[in-house]
């Protein structure tokens, strides 16, 4: 007999996750205390200015942090533990279970192989394709995100496509193995507008046909409303505020959050407005206040705000969300 009172094992489940890395002053917290929850068919998305940790958290997901990083917190995905994981098992579980679309394609793809080895390489190493048959399932990938003449294009190289193009090559790797999880860093950076809203809807397509969970890493919130069920706020290597996304946009909380929606551009502003600014910029790791992160640019901040480090609150629960609107500043309410 079926026991229904057991909840199925999160796709992902991250808890209090921190990473340290060393610099000329010392170690640095870079990620402090990182927390999150997704299942399959759910999209997430990290969003914060550059510095704030969103990628540095996708490498720590990924086991590609670098090699003197100290990493404490629990990170399962499937219920497998991969925090102090050997890199052999990572490996296995790299491509395989879980993928990642790079920022920069032309940086992350190899230039010396034709695109057809690349996406063949994790066919051959984790489902042991003859070669043949992998080359066969590259073009099959190619023409699944609708790259023109895909054809044609096995044999060309990096630097013979477009920008374009290349961000279509590195969806087909990341999707080559059918992976649960799939992570996508900041993956519509330096392409036109028409060519964002083309590999964006092909990444939402791809997800939605194959029920693997997304994780998506941008400074866009236009992106966001577009893309994601649910919306976190990164500043500082924490998360400052979590919510559905139709719920964090109705309603911002963190002054952070607020500041990131009074900045964005805006239709119909008269000529020569001034846009409305964050004032002051992401500290380096090693200049962090010992309390909130963001209090040197808050305009709610008081002492104790330096001294004390704020804690998570539950502003509203979401009917369509397990997940409720959570925010850490004490201080939310004042405006």
């Amino acid at each position: 007999m079926t026991d229904l009172s057991k909840k199925p094992i999160p796709l992902l489940q991250v808890d209090d996750l921190r990473v340290s890395l060393p610099t000329a002053r010392g170690w640095a917290q870079a990620l402090r205390g990182v927390s999150l929850n997704m299942e399959r068919g759910q999209t997430v998305g990290l969003i914060g200015e550059s510095g704030s940790g969103k990628s540095l958290t996708a490498l720590a997901l990924m086991g590609l942090l670098p090699e003197r990083a100290r990493v404490s917190g629990s990170i399962q995905l499937l219920g497998q533990e991969l925090v102090g994981l050997p890199e052999p098992q990572l490996c296995q579980l790299r491509g395989a279970r879980m993928a990642m679309i790079f920022q920069e394609p032309m940086t992350a793809l190899n230039p010396l192989h034709p695109i057809w080895k690349q996406i063949a390489e994790p066919l051959c190493l984790h489902h042991h394709m003859s070669a043949s048959d992998a080359k066969a399932r590259a073009l099959q990938l190619l023409e699944r995100v609708q790259l023109p003449r895909a054809h044609e294009r096995l044999e060309a190289y990096p630097h013979e496509l477009s920008g374009g193009q290349r961000q279509r090559v590195m969806i087909s790797i990341a999707l080559a193995c059918s992976p649960d999880l799939l992570i996508a860093d900041e993956p519509t950076t330096a392409l036109d507008v028409t060519v964002q809203k083309e590999v964006l809807a092909l990444i939402k397509q791809l997800v939605r046909e194959d029920g693997m969970g997304l994780l998506l890493i941008s400074h866009d919130l236009g992106l966001m409303q577009d893309q994601v069920d649910r919306v976190m706020v990164m500043y500082g290597g924490a998360v400052v505020e979590s919510a559905s996304t139709t719920e964090l946009f109705a309603h911002r909380a963190h002054p952070y959050t607020r500041g990131l929606f009074a900045a964005r551009p805006r239709l119909g502003l008269a000529r020569g407005t001034r846009l409305i600014t964050i004032p002051g910029s992401v500290p380096e790791l090693m200049d962090f206040p010992q309390g909130c992160a963001f209090a040197d640019r808050c305009p709610l901040a008081v002492d104790d705000c330096r001294r004390s480090t704020p804690q998570a609150e539950i502003i509203q629960s979401i009917p369509t969300f397990d997940e409720p609107h959570v925010v850490t500043c004490p201080r939310w309410r004042l405006t």
